[in-house]
């Protein structure tokens, strides 16, 4: 009895790190400082690409806030397809 409470305390463990990891990786994925970092590097990417363009430092950026603003979006759409699909 005493053997199977350990395993049990254990499997608990386990599944309490497992939170965790998930926890964070959740909080990384919707955190502004990903978002952020992500709309620079594709800002700094799309830069170096129009270079040389009348109006390069614009051209770079639409993608850049396009990116920004869709993932802006996507909480609002998340929450209205978790409520509308089980109906």
């Amino acid at each position: 009895m005493e053997e199977r409470i350990q395993k049990l305390e254990k499997e608990i463990e386990l599944i309490k790190e497992r939170n965790l990891r998930v926890e964070a990786d959740k909080a990384w994925e919707v955190s502004y400082f990903r978002i952020i970092l992500i709309t620079l590097i594709i800002y700094v990417i799309e830069l170096r690409y129009y270079i040389g363009s009348d109006s390069f430092f614009l051209n770079a950026f639409v993608p850049a806030i396009g990116f920004f603003i869709s993932v802006q979006s996507l909480p609002f759409i998340k929450k209205w397809w978790i409520k509308n699909h089980n109906k």
